[in-house]
C-alpha cells in the first residue's frame, strides 16, 4: 500500500493532504521545518516504511521507519501541532489553521483501518512525503 503526503510549509506549522492510492484520505498537521531537528521539526521529505504500533500513551498508532537522525516518529492524533506534537505527524479530518485541525481521532481511525487491512494482506506500507505541486493545490 502506498500513502502519499503532499505538504505546504509555513513558519507556524506544516499542513498536508494524505492520499492512499491516489484517493484523498485526510489532512495532516506537523511542526514547521527546522532542519530535521529532533522534537522541533517535521520529518524530511522522502520515502518511509510504516508499521502499526501500540503504546499505553497513544494506543493504536503508526511508526515511521528509518528516518535519518530521528527515531520514534509517529502518526498519532493531535489537533494543534505546536502544542501536541514533538516531530510526529497527526492526521486530521479538517484543517482549521496552519498546523491546526479538528477530528484527529476520526482521521486516525480511518488511516489505521486501511493500514491494518494492508497488513492482513501482507503488504508493505510505504509513505512518500513531498511538497505539494500545482496538480494537488486545489485539494488543500
Amino acid at each position: 500500500m502506498q500513502l502519499t503526503l503532499y505538504r505546504a510549509y509555513f513558519n507556524e506549522g506544516t499542513n498536508g493532504t494524505l492520499f492512499c492510492s491516489g484517493k484523498f484520505l485526510c489532512h495532516t498537521i506537523e511542526l514547521p521545518w527546522n532542519d530535521n531537528r529532533r522534537n522541533i521539526s517535521c520529518v524530511p521529505e522522502g520515502e518511509y516504511q510504516i508499521e502499526p504500533r501500540f503504546s499505553i500513551r497513544f494506543k493504536h498508532h503508526l511508526i515511521l521507519k528509518n528516518i535519518k537522525g530521528r527515531s520514534f516518529i509517529l502518526f498519532h492524533p493531535a489537533n494543534d501541532a505546536l502544542k501536541e506534537l514533538k516531530g510526529c505527524i497527526a492526521p486530521v479530518t479538517y484543517l482549521s489553521g496552519i498546523g491546526k485541525g479538528v477530528y484527529s481521532k476520526n482521521a486516525m481511525q480511518k488511516l489505521l483501518s486501511l493500514v491494518y487491512q494492508a497488513k492482513d494482506r501482507k503488504e508493505t506500507i510505504l509513505l512518500i512525503i513531498k511538497s505539494q505541486n500545482h496538480e494537488h493545490c486545489r485539494t488543500l
